[in-house]
């Protein structure tokens, strides 16, 4: 059953940003040496603070997913899977990236739970900007762990606006220095699920995806844009490329816009090869509100997803969150 879906001029809406927090998702994190630690929350959060947008923000506390939204994307062997290791507290998720430790399907299921609140939040009219930091675990698949990431926040997230408020045509744009292959290949075929990823080039960092040529398949080819950088590309490399990422999002007139606003793109990542600057998220963030003020009554959610220079990620997340207040 569809739940009623006001429209912005029905609601009361917040001219606020709505910013996620708490300690369940804060948990999101794999320990030291791990690059994906549990501090990256409470970083960002401290710089946040530090640029002091006072009333422009509104801070959302998550609630734990449910197992039938988890299931809404991942396959219900892989969500058992997680529940049982998680409790165990020992192995791994995948092939050597994503460590099990105790407790982590709680923290993810939070880290899905923030995502669909914000979710809520948006469709029912509150508010029409959401940042979620520790969210955008764009590399697992409906039915395993990848690359630091246990649930698919943002696929689960999709096909809840489909489920819930019958939105059909969802934009998910991604500036991780990683290609969003669990989004990706998650929809491949689906043409109502619009595209964009710029990337470091497969050639020379994990997952080994996103080719130009990856457009999609069978009735979604065309739908589907991945823009691979070269090691080194910088912030000009990023706006050459950002045009293509516009006009194709302006082409396609969503109903509803994600972006994964990954600081792992920055210059000095410990893991990557990218060279932009956090104006590249400001801009970034700042077109696609455009876009969506154009063509989704404004609504828009960001996710925080990698970075691991703690510096980089702090200033990226705070820019977005900045053009988000700024176009309000």
């Amino acid at each position: 059953m569809l739940r009623h879906k006001k429209t912005l001029n029905e609601a009361s809406m917040s001219d606020t940003v709505l910013v996620y927090r708490g300690e369940s998702i804060a948990a999101y994190g794999f320990g030291d040496p791990h690059p994906f630690g549990t501090d990256r929350h409470d970083v960002f959060h401290a710089e946040l603070q530090k640029a002091d947008f006072g009333e422009a923000i509104t801070f959302g506390h998550p609630r734990p997913a449910l197992v039938d939204e988890l299931a809404l994307f991942h396959t219900a062997d892989y969500i058992e899977k997680v529940s049982r290791l998680s409790a165990v507290g020992k192995g791994w998720l995948d092939d050597g990236d994503t460590p099990v430790v105790r407790g982590i399907y709680d923290a993810a299921s939070a880290v899905v739970g923030a995502v669909l609140c914000a979710v809520d939040e948006i469709m029912h009219g509150n508010y029409k900007r959401a940042f979620v930091p520790i969210a955008g675990l764009h590399h697992a698949a409906r039915g395993s762990a990848a690359g630091f990431c246990v649930f698919n926040d943002c696929g689960i997230a999709v096909e809840y606006l489909r489920q819930q408020f019958g939105l059909k045509r969802v934009a998910y744009i991604d500036i991780d220095a990683h290609h969003g292959d669990g989004v990706f290949y998650g929809f491949e075929s689906d043409p109502d699920l619009i595209f964009a990823d710029i990337h470091e080039d497969g050639r020379y960092l994990y997952p080994g995806t996103g080719a130009a040529s990856e457009t999609g398949t069978g009735a979604a080819c065309g739908t589907k844009l991945n823009i691979p950088l070269a090691p080194g590309a910088d912030d000009n490399d990023f706006r050459a490329a950002w045009q293509y990422v516009e006009a194709h999002i302006e082409s396609m007139r969503p109903e509803f816009i994600f972006v994964q606003c990954g600081a792992d793109s920055l210059e000095g990542d410990p893991i990557t090869h990218l060279c932009w600057s956090e104006e590249a998220h400001a801009e970034a963030a700042s077109a696609l509100c455009r876009l969506a003020d154009k063509h989704c009554e404004g609504r828009i959610i960001a996710t925080g997803g990698g970075g691991y220079n703690r510096r980089n990620l702090a200033r990226a997340w705070t820019r977005v969150v900045q053009s988000f207040v700024e176009t309000r």
